[in-house]
């Protein structure tokens, strides 16, 4: 007998927990499709191994990356590495991408995911791969151990709210813009141990690169899973990847704890406050304070749109002298993709450095930590305190057309100066 109608996060734990009806507050044992792994990958071999178990419960359902600290800014990463590498040959892992990027990009990209998959990742932001369609959770690593073990972790069934987005978005407004507005008026805790669909008109015109920024800041809103249907332009981008896949949605008649309306229309570009996500007004408040750095990175906002969007707003123009503008792409063939395109040149012409593929400053681990007392203007997903180096500095949360405004005059400022371009 069929189950009742369900959410899209719903469905998948239906499907890997083999339940035919579930509701909000179940406790399920699932089957994991995915297990993405950073450089935590070593202590989960460590305690692995340390419980007697030599063998990870499928090798080619097992992804690992070098991507939080590559290059190795110490001895100790590099030790890091060096262990993950050899632990990776021990247990034969099938996918080891190595140091082609961040996380989350390089897996989707690669067309690792897929629309209804169930995928945990020992990185917080693994909701990103909602944008595809797919259920992904940040897990720890003492969970992802019992993963890799077993190829099932326990969970509770969350509640789904639904943020149906509507209206026309203005000159100048992108994803990000229309997400850091969400985090401000509903709050960073909105998706508190719930999933989260992002649907209507505006969720079904974005692209591929817009909706992977929005699932990416579902952690944000404290979402366990962030989600777009998998639709025409998911199946566009996964086939160029070689994957074909059909689509994904809710069940007609399923239940949310609640849903949200969201008119994009009076938008402007946004911007997100020290010392958190959810402390969000509008760039053109804010216009006027000074920066010492920005920084265009992260698995939020580091794909060739973004970058492209930067070169635009610099090209024939020159970082202000007192502020350095830091450029880390998500990964290797992003970077390469902007080389072909000529954003790169754009961006080194206008003064920008452009640094390896990988997290970067993002989580303050090199190649941009901050000074106590500097300010930064950053494309990332987190300005928590001490998050990009010093507790003492502060981090403005942005769009990469915010970023790139805010480089060239060394302060906040509205983008819709030097860019008035439309949501993609």
């Amino acid at each position: 007998m069929a189950g009742s109608p369900q959410t899209m996060a719903g469905k998948v734990l239906a499907r890997t927990s083999g339940r035919d009806d579930l509701s909000p507050g179940d406790f399920i044992t699932a089957r994991i499709d995915v297990a993405m792994l950073h450089e935590a990958f070593a202590i989960c071999a460590i305690q692995m191994k340390a419980a007697g178990i030599e063998k990870v419960w499928d090798p080619d359902k097992v992804i690992v990356i070098l991507d939080h600290f590559f290059p190795a800014p110490s001895e100790r990463h590099a030790q890091g590495h060096q262990a993950v590498r050899s632990l990776v040959e021990q247990l034969g892992i099938t996918h080891f991408l190595g140091h082609e990027g961040i996380c989350h990009q390089v897996l989707t990209e690669r067309g690792l995911v897929r629309p209804g998959e169930l995928v945990v990742g020992t990185d917080s932001h693994s909701t990103t791969y909602g944008a595809l369609g797919a259920a992904g959770a940040g897990i720890g690593t003492t969970d992802m151990t019992y993963v890799l073990a077993t190829g099932e972790l326990w969970m509770q069934v969350p509640a789904t709210i639904r943020f149906e987005l509507i209206g026309e978005p203005g000159p100048g407004v992108t994803a990000k813009d229309i997400v850091l507005h969400i985090a401000g008026t509903y709050g960073v805790d909105v998706g508190q141990y719930r999933a989260i669909e992002f649907g209507g008109p505006v969720a079904a015109r974005l692209g591929q690169s817009s909706r992977l920024t929005m699932a990416n800041m579902g952690t944000e809103l404290g979402a366990k899973f962030a989600m777009f249907e998998a639709d025409a332009v998911t199946s566009a981008y996964l086939a160029e990847r070689g994957v074909t896949a059909g689509g994904f949605g809710p069940d007609p008649g399923c239940e949310y704890e609640a849903v949200y309306e969201v008119d994009v229309s009076p938008l402007t570009p946004q911007i997100a406050l020290p010392h958190s996500p959810g402390n969000v007004r509008s760039v053109a408040e804010l216009e006027g304070t000074k920066v010492d750095q920005a920084f265009l990175g992260s698995c939020t906002n580091a794909r060739a749109d973004d970058l492209a969007i930067a070169a635009e707003v610099l090209r024939g123009r020159r970082v202000s002298p007192d502020t350095r503008l830091i450029v880390t792409p998500a990964s290797r063939q992003v970077a390469l993709d902007a080389a072909r395109s000529g954003a790169i040149e754009t961006l080194l012409e206008a003064g920008a450095s452009i640094t390896a593929p990988g997290c970067g400053a993002c989580p303050g681990g090199h190649n941009g930590v901050l000074a106590g007392g500097e300010v930064c203007i950053s494309s990332t997903n987190r300005n928590f305190r001490g998050r990009m180096g010093s507790p003492d500095a502060e981090v403005y949360l942005a769009s990469p057309a915010s970023v790139a405004a805010a480089a060239i005059e060394g302060r906040i400022t509205d983008p819709r100066k030097y860019w008035k371009g439309r949501i993609q």
